[in-house]
């Protein structure tokens, strides 16, 4: 597969990463270990360099998954993961903590669970406003110094923060959802990002499954699905946003593809330092979406997709209101 550098931080990965969530947490009941280390490894097989994970994934579950599945490939894939949250006693998210000393603990505790002597890439979740990025970004640039972290990382942060945590460390990369139905960094993010030389990490470049066009008003999600909650997946926020899937599947057709190889194509073509990281955990899914890499839209194809696109007005927020405000500080 294509490699692509994360900005200027030399850090290459495959054109396409793996999201790993979805294999431990947030689509309903963590799945088959077994089988998610097949797909993990499958994952391998094909040229995927890039592994995207978090200690709120489970929690803990994600990166043992991931740790141990990829032990055997260690040297040959980038595993990047996350700190900022804090748990309560049951395991369940309890607030935001970057402070200093918990980054630490964060650090040698996934270290431990991911079997690895370094973290390649370790962002901040989420900001935390009660700590200075300045400290955020100083304790990850010691973290680095001692050899414990390869890359910073920042996550669903605004422009002020991406600049001031840049000042003290340089960011390699900034995760945050980016795709064809949420446009929003395009606005401010990635013109800072391409000034700074930062790379994106899109994560729900599908827009959590609603671009693959197999979800619509009728469709169940399992009860501990946290789409359940989205406003944007409401049954008939799903009907209303539908013209973004007939879109997609329009321009399938005339490239004999999907309308999620076609969604990925079009986040691929956006910049050559961004790297999306769509998630599954079914095989012929990861086939699928890998299939994208090889998909190229020309500037007629992408001028006709922005036509259409700026005649569609999305219905619902992409998060209920708590998580909303955690994004852009």
């Amino acid at each position: 597969m294509e490699k692509r550098l994360l900005g200027k931080s030399k850090l290459e990965v495959s054109a396409l990463g793996l999201g790993c969530m979805g294999m431990s947490f947030g689509y309903g009941p963590a799945k088959d270990r077994q089988e998610m280390t097949g797909v993990l490894r499958l994952a391998v097989e094909r040229g995927v360099t890039f592994f995207d994970t978090a200690e709120a994934y489970g929690p803990y579950l994600n990166e043992e998954l991931v740790g141990e599945a990829l032990a055997p490939f260690r040297t040959d894939v980038v595993i990047a993961t996350k700190f900022g949250f804090q748990f309560d006693a049951a395991g369940k998210i309890a607030g935001l903590n970057s402070r200093p000393e918990h980054i630490r603990e964060v650090a040698e505790a996934s270290l431990k669970r991911l079997k690895t002597e370094v973290i390649d890439l370790f962002y901040q979740h989420r900001v935390d406003p009660n700590v200075p990025i300045e400290d955020v970004a100083g304790t990850v640039k010691d973290l680095i110094q001692e050899g414990k972290v390869k890359h910073f990382g920042l996550s669903e942060a605004g422009v002020e923060t991406i600049r001031r945590a840049h000042k003290v460390q340089p960011v390699s990369a900034l995760q945050s959802e980016y795709s064809l139905w949420w446009r929003e960094p395009e606005a401010e993010i990635l013109p800072v990002l391409e000034e700074l030389g930062i790379g994106f990490v899109p994560f729900s470049p599908l827009g959590k499954g609603y671009l693959t066009g197999k979800i619509d008003e009728s469709t169940t999600f399992d009860s501990t699905d946290f789409r359940n909650v989205v406003p944007r997946f409401s049954a008939e926020n799903r009907k209303a946003n539908r013209g973004v899937v007939e879109l997609l599947e329009a321009m399938a057709r005339a490239k004999n593809a999907t309308p999620a190889q076609i969604a990925l194509a079009w986040v691929l073509a956006q910049k050559p330092w961004i790297v999306p990281i769509p998630g599954t955990t079914k095989a012929h899914r990861l086939e699928e979406n890998l299939g994208a890499a090889s998909i190229e839209l020309t500037p007629e194809d992408r001028q006709e997709i922005e036509s259409a696109a700026s005649r569609i007005t999305f219905e619902g927020a992409r998060y209920p209101e708590p998580l909303q405000r955690m994004i852009n500080r």
